[in-house]
């Protein structure tokens, strides 16, 4: 270790520990044990010009475990990472101040308690919930083969990036990085690479009271090459096992590191380094252990600024320069194929990928919503190759699998098939889509709807991101029958919908399926979950009815009044739209007015301007009743203090179908009576 080498540690220690003491909160103990390797990786090996850190060919660098966030701050002020606007222009400011370190864990500060993506430039995903961000960077090391096997071409390497992930104890024992790990394992990602920070402490104690498996034999049963390093602060076996994984040409690589939590201070190696600050004069002490003046905050010792544009910032404006260059020359040979890269880069889509979407002919029979979904899944991803996706080992019921011609699987043998085969992994999954679509990529991953529970920290994650990931969810309520309740969603819908930046489509027959696809392909900063039906549901007789364009307002009417003043309005959303149609019927046969509107998407109605709520929903309609078979939470806002709900109270049952329905009161009949009721009560 050089003597600037030791300085520039040193001082990301000296600026961690104080943006912690100054906020009062955080986390000091792993940025002190694990500053040496950061900083190894960062100054001597990553790829990454921080003056253009979204350059598409930069390693990434994913700091799973989270709370460990002043350790990415001090990175990004210390090696001068630009900042980068919605639209992906680098500004002239930096990324991250001396202010914003000031500021850790405050109102707005660029240095919020855990990294959060779009919000300060340089942080790759946002990470906080352990596990999540190693196998979210499964996904980004997925996505760099796709595009190497897509874009590379002779003479014209335009993808070879790495990814890098650094992860604690608590990551390890959490069962994503399981699925994650199993799945990096057998497609034998070489690009991949986990940093395993085993400091052997966690927040009730040492890790000997919960956590004593062999983590390093773990992995190699996964499949993947492990190499130790037994001092965290010993530079050159550092930089000898980052030399290991590079060489490394048919394995994802664990580095092993042997640390110690609290580096310095007069807690190390104790819990009570873990998520508390030192204190004032623990502070002082720790700076004096490591040559920092202990009454100087923030300070940035002689020469470390330099030192990391010698180091990381010369390379990587050296490695951006050149790629940019070769990617005119590229242009110039394949410009088809660099025009994609371009609206990849811009989360766009190409041309004209409208003109093939279909259409489908009123058909009383119809078809299941997922066979539907999946005939234009098909037409998009023929026609944008940069989607595809894949399921939790159930392609054949989300139909999902991409059938034409050169679809092909993503596997070790061929890194360019569109269909990816995740296993029984959901969690993993929905994380590996999200680091997808980090990479710019548009993923999808699909799964029955009751297992959407098992993915939920990362759909949350991929709403707080700001991603389009989609998130597709088949079986969608008590239709799946004989399978009972141990499949039969009930309160699923009603969690998705409460997630905030979140948009929740169930679609009522096929050509609302098309304009779903439509409105969720173009999505460019939120994610969507589609809810779709196993059973067939008909294809609606759009010239009698109102067209379904309206998905893309969220609700619109579907069958009006014929007098155009309704005394009953019905709201329904998928399955149950084609029941409300015959309570429709049923209701007009006796004189009573209804309207009947279809729901697929609460989020994008509540976007509407008060005057089209009104016009679908009038105020002065007081008599509403909502049909839906799940959980009737939510639904009250819409039908008011007046209306009345159909929906589910308990679990589901085991039977068929239409013994479910008649049971639960999902039928004509029932409806019916619920709004004659409400129209003219006794």
């Amino acid at each position: 270790m050089t003597d600037l080498d030791t300085l520039s540690v040193n001082t990301i220690r000296g600026l961690c520990m104080d943006a912690i003491q100054k906020a009062n909160s955080g986390h000091p103990g792993t940025p002190m044990g694990m500053a040496p390797v950061a900083y190894t990786l960062w100054q001597r090996f990553l790829r990454f010009d921080p003056t253009d850190p979204i350059w598409p060919n930069r390693d990434r660098f994913v700091l799973s475990e989270g709370h460990a966030s002043a350790l990415l701050w001090s990175l990004l002020h210390l090696t001068g990472v630009r900042a980068v606007d919605p639209d992906y222009e680098v500004l002239g400011r930096a990324a991250v101040t001396l202010d914003d370190l000031k500021s850790f864990r405050q109102l707005d500060s660029h240095c919020p308690g855990h990294p959060e993506y779009r919000w300060t430039s340089g942080v790759e995903a946002t990470t906080g919930p352990l596990g999540q961000g190693v196998a979210t960077s499964v996904g980004m090391a997925i996505a760099g083969q796709w595009l190497a096997a897509r874009y590379n071409r002779d003479d014209f390497t335009l993808f070879d990036f790495d990814v890098y992930a650094l992860a604690g104890d608590g990551c390890m024992m959490e069962g994503i990085s399981s699925e994650a790990a199993s799945l990096a394992g057998h497609l034998q990602l070489s690009n991949l690479c986990w940093i395993y920070d085993s400091n052997r402490v966690t927040i009730e104690g040492h890790t000997d009271i919960t956590f004593t498996e062999d983590v390093a034999a773990r992995f190699l049963a996964y499949g993947w090459n492990v190499t130790t390093v037994a001092d965290a602060n010993d530079l050159d076996k550092i930089s000898r096992a980052f030399h290991t994984f590079q060489a490394e040409s048919e394995r994802p690589t664990l580095v092993l590191v042997h640390s110690h939590i609290g580096y310095g201070s007069p807690v190390e190696d104790s819990p009570k380094a873990h998520g508390t600050p030192f204190g004032p004069e623990g502070v002082k002490a720790t700076k004096r252990v490591l040559g920092i003046p202990p009454d100087a905050d923030f300070h940035i010792l002689d020469g470390v600024t330099d030192w990391f544009a010698r180091g990381i910032g010369a390379r990587g404006a050296e490695l951006r320069s050149g790629w940019e260059k070769m990617l005119v020359d590229y242009r110039g040979l394949h410009p088809e194929l660099a025009e994609e890269l371009e609206q990849i880069q811009r989360r766009q889509l190409r041309d004209g990928w409208e003109t093939e979407l279909p259409a489908f002919p009123a058909d009383p029979k119809g078809l299941a919503t997922r066979d539907s979904s999946g005939q234009v899944l098909n037409t998009l991803a023929k026609a944008v190759p940069w989607i595809l996706g894949g399921s939790a080992d159930l392609a054949p019921s989300t139909k999902t699998r991409l059938t034409f011609g050169g679809a092909g699987d993503f596997q070790p043998d061929d890194r360019s098939g569109s269909n990816l085969h995740l296993g029984v992994r959901e969690h993993a999954a929905a994380a590996v889509a999200n680091g997808m679509a980090l990479t710019k990529l548009r993923p999808y991953w699909s799964g029955f709807l009751i297992f959407s529970d098992y993915a939920k920290a990362a759909i949350r994650l991929s709403a707080l991101m700001e991603i389009p990931t989609v998130h597709i969810f088949t079986h969608d309520s008590i239709g799946v029958g004989e399978d009972g309740p141990t499949h039969q969603p009930v309160e699923q819908l009603a969690g998705l919908r409460a997630m905030p930046g979140l948009l929740v489509f169930r679609p009522a027959d096929a050509n609302e399926v098309v304009e779903t696809w439509r409105v969720v392909a173009a999505l460019r900063h939120e994610p969507a979950a589609l809810v779709l039906s196993r059973q067939a549901l008909p294809t609606l007789d759009r010239t009698r009815l109102g067209a379904a364009d309206g998905v893309a307002r969220g609700a619109y009417v579907l069958a009006e009044a014929p007098s155009g003043q309704p005394d009953v309005i019905l709201l329904a959303t998928g399955s149950e739209v084609s029941l409300a149609l015959a309570a429709y019927d049923e209701l007009t046969a006796v004189g009573i007015a209804s309207r009947v509107v279809s729901m697929p998407c609460w989020e994008l109605f509540d976007r509407q301007p008060r005057e089209y709520r009104d016009q679908v929903l009038p105020p002065a309609v007081t008599a509403r009743v909502a049909v839906e078979e799940a959980s009737t939470f939510g639904w009250d806002r819409y039908v008011g203090d007046r209306g009345a709900i159909v929906g589910m109270h308990t679990y589901g049952a085991s039977a068929p179908l239409k013994q479910l329905l008649t049971k639960f009161g999902f039928t004509p009949e029932r409806v019916s009576q619920v709004a004659r009721e409400l129209v003219a009560p006794d």
